[in-house]
């Protein structure tokens, strides 16, 4: 009995060590503690549980377990990063009714065939989840908690500064700033939370914190507890005071240093205007804020300087080199005794002025505000001298109190309360404008219209406004400089002829001459700001190593091999201890779905470039691929090509819109072509002209609209050329403001924005006076048709000069079908007379031959030529493209490695919504773009060295007596301009006497000769005398 007594006594203390070992679960890694990796700790040892048969009925379990309410998902392939030590679990089968995960069915403790590449993970709904109800922002407002499927309000008794402080934290928020109580944000409804939330404030989840019942305490939603966070998330200063110190960041739950590689002072102002702590004095210096025992994150931070907060800036961590806890960044704060600041500008240096009085933010409002008054500003923010002073327009004036109402300045003073001013309860009360400033320290470049921040057209902020750069004499050495200002590396190309796009408003610099060395593009010698010869098609831009894109390459847009480009080149990404989260980020970076998976098969094929990055570590919190911290950048990351990461993604990529140009977003990126569009038409090619400017759409008035205005915008729209130019609303009012009047365009302009007008937002027009067009919507076949009628033309010898275009009346309707019928017959009737008017050239030329024939004496024959540009190069049938800054085509980027996914559809410099683009220079003619006669001989070059040169130049003509075989040699008689009615800028005639002689075949020479006794003078009235 007493042995038997033992043994059940050794069978109760195994199964009790057995049981008491595997008591913990938890989850981690995660975005909160209800979502992440499984993990159970036995024998004192924590370890994960394998996904073989993972289900929704195991996670529900884990879920219920840990008080997380019910199962979201569950996750497979270490979706929350691959865990380490023992894998506990495996082959674990649940029914969804058991109290722990350990009590489901599965191998013994230990036993598995996995690789933690197979960790579970789940998602849970949660369990006392916060949020902020009826506030100004998304960061203030009404405290209500969740619990289960319920929301409740909870009490300001109930919740205290560090309950507060830990809620601000967990939704994101920053730090808490206050908790006004009374229902500050309006009354809530239903339950109150019944317990009292004690927290020490340095929880990560208000989950964490311990709760109490009161149950002698009542509240009413009177009593609604609210609170008003900073709104910016994870940043501070440590080891200083409250506005200096070392710059920490949080990931998740976890702060760390923060490493100085790019920290300069834009980032700086940032994070000390989200600390409300002034701008940012120096970021050099304070080694006593010492290094920290934490991490040192290796984010990399690329701001404005008009953004809220840091974590608004552009932000990367992928590929950066790891940073050691000696150089980490710091910063240098103003304070919160700042009394000066700028609104509503491109930076902290420009815009309008406030002051800060008593601890109220006021207006500075002057009818006489001048540089000297600018000038202290300046000084007082550290922002450099002053540049330009201005009154805002009414839509950016302030709506505040007043602060001041007249300030007198003589320039010297270091604050603008020292200048003479008067209070504005003693000065006029007729002064009531606004006053701003810009500053030189307001300046600053971008590149646009690229698809990321290191690629794209150059534009500068200068004097209030942004332009571009020219690109005469564009080079390497200038691009590098924009490079290194940005934090973009090296220039990898430098493109000219708007390769980006064309952009609008000024042309900041031109002739610019870096040598490479310079800290800022406008310290390059130049022509000087605003001194140029150029127009927006010669607009500058470049190519920055720096600059990153994402591709899957296989046949399909959505599955494939993982590239990225860096440093002008694809390459391959490695999967080595990749996250299971990371094919899901990619995935949704690529708009291919919401999740993904690591395809093992490798069926996409092996990269041929470099593998430029191994070890990426991607979590839920990050946003994209760029975010993810992982290996430096190396040429070969991965020991071989079977360790290519391969994805397949659960979406596919929806089709680019139908529409030729989206509306554009309220960003200068936009392209001329982006800014234009017709409405209320039938299609694309009909319709109300409106034009995008200042962040709206608007319309064009009709006055002076016609059919040269009219056809500028359907070239610009690719819609061909205008049949009709409606006024007077023809196609509905629009509504917004009406943007321009008086337009007038020649017809040859490539963008509306070229035309002469009134300024823009300058006009006495209603929208019943909108402009639109009709266009014929055929640009390939107009043009095809074009080239053929000039080329039959030519060999017809016809000479055809139609008077110059007048600008045809205003057409208000739409095009009815007896006006097409008219066209149609009238073009029938011209190609009769044309045809007509051949034979009849023809017998009068075989009549000449006769005459000449009898005289033995050599006339001239004088022949007008236009030499218009534009027409000479269609008379050949083509068009020709010359540029000085022609250079051959350099393939530097394209979406696509060759044979794949074919880039031809989309259009060079357009740039809509994210897609893949070709960063290349402009192409040089061809040998096959010289132009040529009809029978196929070169045009000869004429005097002044270029193709076009010389305009209505002809030389006399006289036969040849060596060779009379050859008949008379043509030459061209000099005539000067507007000796004839015809010789006008609109003439196209062109004649086969043109050509020089010795170009010619003795045959064809004998057909193109006048026939003797022919005087010669096919445009000039014979005098009666002749040559003797």
């Amino acid at each position: 009995m007493k042995g038997h007594l033992s043994t059940q006594l050794l069978w109760l203390l195994l199964f009790l060590q057995d049981t008491m070992g595997a008591d913990e679960l938890r989850l981690v890694n995660g975005s909160s503690p209800c979502a992440g990796r499984v993990e159970v700790k036995h024998q004192d040892q924590w370890g994960t549980v394998c996904d073989d048969y993972w289900d929704m009925a195991a996670a529900g379990v884990v879920c219920k377990q840990l008080g997380c309410g019910v199962a979201l998902s569950a996750h497979y392939y270490a979706y929350f990063g691959e865990g380490s030590g023992q894998i506990w679990l495996d082959n674990t089968v649940c029914h969804g009714t058991e109290s722990a995960v350990w009590a489901c069915k599965h191998n013994s403790w230990g036993d598995h065939d996995c690789s933690h590449r197979e960790d579970a993970g789940v998602t849970c709904s949660g369990h006392l989840e916060p949020r902020l109800i009826g506030g100004n922002t998304a960061c203030s407002g009404r405290v209500e908690i969740r619990h289960g499927d319920t929301w409740t309000t909870i009490c300001d008794s109930h919740l205290d500064l560090q309950a507060a402080s830990v809620i601000c934290n967990e939704l994101d928020c920053g730090t808490v700033v206050s908790t006004p109580g009374g229902a500050h944000f309006s009354e809530g409804y239903g339950s109150i939370w019944p317990e009292k939330i004690h927290c020490m404030g340095n929880e990560s989840h208000l989950v964490y914190c311990p709760r109490a019942l009161h149950p002698n305490e009542t509240c009413s939603h009177s009593s609604d507890a609210s609170i008003v966070c900073s709104g910016c998330p994870g940043g501070r200063l440590v080891n200083g005071t409250e506005c200096s110190g070392r710059v920490e960041i949080r990931h998740g739950d976890t702060w760390g240093s923060l490493c100085d590689s790019h920290w300069d002072l834009q980032n700086a102002n940032v994070l000390c205007h989200q600390l409300n702590c002034g701008y940012a004095e120096s970021i050099h210096g304070g080694a006593h804020f010492g290094g920290g025992s934490g991490p040192v994150w290796s984010d990399t931070f690329h701001c404005e300087g008009t953004e809220s907060c840091l974590w608004d800036c552009s932000r990367r961590a992928l590929g950066n080199p790891a940073c050691s806890p000696r150089d980490t960044a710091r910063v240098i704060c103003s304070g919160r005794s700042e009394s000066l600041r700028l609104l509503n500008g491109e930076s902290r240096c420009d815009g309008r002025v406030e002051i800060s009085l008593r601890d109220v933010w006021g207006r500075v409002l002057d009818d006489q505000w001048d540089m000297d008054d600018a000038s202290v500003v300046c000084r007082e923010l550290r922002c450099g001298v002053a540049e330009k002073v201005y009154n805002p327009p009414k839509s950016e004036r302030g709506t505040g109190p007043v602060g001041l109402r007249k300030v007198q300045c003589a320039g010297n003073e270091t604050r603008l309360t020292l200048c003479d001013i008067s209070p504005p309860e003693t000065a006029q009360a007729g002064i009531a404008e606004d006053v701003g400033v810009v500053c030189s320290g307001s300046r600053r470049i971008r590149l646009v219209n690229g698809a990321g921040r290191c690629a794209g057209r150059v534009e500068i902020y200068y004097n209030g406004s942004w332009g571009t750069v020219c690109d005469d004499s564009w080079d390497l050495s200038d691009s590098n400089v924009i490079c290194k200002q940005l934090g973009c590396g090296h220039a990898i190309n430098a493109t000219v002829s708007a390769h980006y796009g064309q952009g609008s408003g000024q042309i900041w610099l031109d002739d610019v001459n870096c040598s490479g060395n310079e800290s800022d593009l406008w310290a390059c010698p130049s022509k000087g700001w605003g001194q140029h010869n150029c127009r927006h098609k010669e607009d500058a831009g470049i190519l920055c190593s720096e600059f990153t894109d994402l591709r899957l390459v296989s046949d399909s847009d959505c599955a494939g091999r993982l590239e990225v480009f860096y440093n002008g080149t694809w390459g391959s990404v490695c999967s080595n201890q990749m996250t299971g989260v990371t094919p899901t980020i990619v995935c949704k970076q690529l708009h291919c779905g919401d999740g993904g998976q690591i395809a093992r098969d490798f069926a996409y094929g092996e990269g041929s470039g470099p593998t430029w990055l191994d070890h990426v570590a991607c979590s839920e919190q990050h946003r994209s691929l760029w975010q993810c911290p992982s290996g430096q950048w190396k040429q070969q990351s991965c020991d071989n090509r079977a360790e290519e990461t391969h994805i397949s993604c659960s979406g596919i990529k929806e089709k680019p819109s139908q529409i030729l140009f989206a509306e554009c977003p309220n960003s200068t990126s936009c392209t001329d072509q982006e800014k234009l569009r017709v409405v209320g038409g039938e299609d694309r090619c009909s319709g109300r002209v409106e034009v995008w400017y200042r962040g709206s759409w608007g319309t064009v008035c009709d006055d002076s609209w016609d059919m040269a205005d009219a056809n500028v915008v359907c070239k610009q729209l690719g819609c061909g050329s205008a049949v009709s130019a409606p006024g007077e609303a023809a196609f509905s009012e629009g509504t917004g403001p009406i943007l321009v009047e008086k337009v007038n365009c020649r017809g040859t302009e490539s963008s509306l924005w070229d035309c002469p007008a009134k300024p823009w937002g300058d006009n006495n027009c209603g929208h019943k006076e909108d402009a639109a067009v009709n266009c014929s919507g055929m640009t390939e076949t107009t043009d095809s048709l074009t080239r053929t009628a000039q080329a039959n033309l030519s060999l017809l010898h016809v000479h055809f000069h139609p008077a110059p275009p007048r600008r045809p009346p205003i057409d208000s309707g739409r095009v009815t079908v007896p006006v097409v019928i008219c066209i149609i017959l009238g073009t029938l009737l011209c190609l009769v007379l044309i045809i007509l008017g051949a034979q009849v050239r023809s017998a009068r030329a075989q009549h000449r031959g006769s005459r000449r024939s009898l005289d033995p004496f050599s006339e001239a024959v004088y022949e007008e030529i236009d030499y218009n540009l534009m027409r000479k190069k269609q008379m050949f049938g083509r068009s020709v493209s010359f540029s000085d800054d022609s250079v051959a085509k350099l393939q530097y980027y394209t979406g696509d490695s060759e044979g794949e996914n074919d880039p031809a559809s989309e259009q060079e410099g357009a740039f809509p919504g994210g897609s893949q683009l070709d960063y290349s220079n402009v192409e040089e003619p061809a040998s096959s773009d010289i132009p040529q006669t009809p029978d196929g001989q070169e045009v000869p070059a004429l005097p002044g060295g270029a193709p076009w040169d010389g305009y209505d130049d002809a030389r006399e003509v006289s036969n040849s007596e060596d060779d009379p075989a050859s008949g008379p040699s043509t030459q061209e008689v000099t005539g000067a301009h507007g000796d004839s009615d015809r010789n006008r800028d609109y003439q196209t005639g062109w004649s086969l006497h043109s050509l020089r002689s010795e170009g010619i075949s003795g045959a064809e020479r004998d057909a193109l000769s006048p026939p003797p006794h022919d005087l010669g003078y096919d445009d000039v009235d014979d005098d009666g005398t002749s040559g003797t």
